[in-house]
């Protein structure tokens, strides 16, 4: 009976593991959106959007992780400041759609979203081209599957943090910060 038991047990254990894991491979739910108009770039992963009632927010993108460049006590990291300048490009001044997954908010009190201008969701666009890393926290990974794609994609091709300071075009070897001199992101 005990024997039984146990196998029950570790059969339902095996059945809930297998659909979690299925859960986050397969995308799960999306949150209804928020409408917004971004209003400044804080860095390559963060912005301050201002909303139709009137309030603003400060919005920490899912699912990535740019290097640093405004942490008071931090140096800038390498590739922060493409990272910052291609969300300042895409996203300063645009008409954005936020979509939230299950937890609302980090332990700064910033708004967790995902961010959409034009259709496109800008998370899986820092990853595909190499200026973000996969940062996924649970339960906020409503589009984990898809982001994982983006960045193993911009690895394997070696875009951005995943290519070699000489290889992005952007700044030679001997003008890249002491940190990125023959690596392309210290955290990376």
């Amino acid at each position: 009976m005990a024997r039984s038991r146990a196998a029950v047990v570790a059969s339902v254990a095996a059945v809930l593991a297998g659909s979690a894991a299925a859960g986050w491979w397969m995308g799960g739910r999306t949150a209804p959106a928020l409408h917004a108009t971004v209003t400044e770039v804080v860095d390559g992963d963060t912005v301050v959007v201002a909303l139709p009632d009137g309030r603003t927010e400060t919005v920490r993108l899912l699912g990535v992780d740019t290097p640093e460049t405004v942490h008071p006590d931090e140096p800038v990291e390498c590739y922060g400041p493409e990272a910052s300048a291609f969300t300042h490009a895409r996203l300063d001044g645009r008409a954005v759609r936020l979509e939230k997954d299950r937890e609302v908010r980090d332990r700064y009190g910033r708004l967790l979203a995902y961010v959409y201008v034009d259709g496109v969701r800008v998370n899986d666009q820092l990853l595909a081209l190499g200026y973000a890393r996969l940062l996924v926290i649970p339960p906020n990974q409503a589009h984990a599957r898809a982001l994982l794609a983006a960045e193993l994609d911009a690895r394997s091709a070696g875009r951005g943090l995943w290519g070699s300071v000489e290889d992005t075009g952007l700044r030679s070897a001997e003008s890249a910060p002491d940190g990125c001199r023959g690596v392309t992101a210290s955290w990376r």
